[in-house]
C-alpha cells in the first residue's frame, strides 16, 4: 500500500485493483472507509492508511425504480431496478454501496444482516469506463 496515500484518488485506485481502503486513527483507533485526514470521532491528524477484508452485513437498502441519469445509461430503469445499502464492514464502518445478487422482484424477502462481499461494478462509456464499489450477495 506504500503507493497510496490519504487522498481520494488513492480510494479509486484501490478500487480499480479490487480492494478496499480506509483508515483508522492511531490516537483513538476508529476506522472509516473511504480513508479520512482527520478523524471524525477525535479529530486528530493521526490517521493511518488500512486495507478491509471486503466482508460485511447488508445493515439497510432501498430498491430504485426511477433512477438519476447516470443509472439510466447503465440500463436501469422501473422494469429494471437496483438496490443501494449500507454495509457494516466485519471491521466495523459502513459504507453506502450498490448491492448486487439480491431478488429484486421480491425487496420485501432480503433480509438485514445478509453477508455481502466487496465487488466492483464498471460503468462509463467504452474505454473510459470507471469501477465503483459494489457488494455482492
Amino acid at each position: 500500500m506504500a503507493d497510496l496515500s490519504l487522498t481520494s484518488k488513492s480510494f479509486f485506485t484501490a478500487l480499480e485493483d479490487g480492494r478496499l481502503i480506509g483508515s483508522r486513527c492511531k490516537k483513538c483507533g476508529y476506522t472509516v472507509a473511504p480513508q479520512r485526514l482527520i478523524c471524525p470521532k477525535c479529530h486528530a491528524d493521526q490517521m493511518e492508511l488500512i486495507e478491509f477484508s471486503g466482508r460485511g452485513k447488508l445493515a439497510a437498502y432501498t430498491v430504485i425504480y426511477v433512477p438519476p441519469t447516470e443509472m439510466q445509461q447503465a440500463g436501469y430503469d422501473g422494469k429494471n431496478p437496483y438496490c443501494v445499502g449500507i454495509v457494516t464492514l466485519d471491521e466495523g464502518p459502513r459504507v453506502n454501496t450498490q448491492i448486487l445478487g439480491l431478488d429484486l422482484t421480491h425487496p420485501e424477502q432480503i433480509q438485514i444482516g445478509t453477508p455481502l462481499s466487496m465487488t466492483t461494478i464498471a460503468r462509463g462509456p467504452e474505454g473510459a469506463q470507471k469501477k465503483y464499489l459494489a457488494f455482492q450477495a
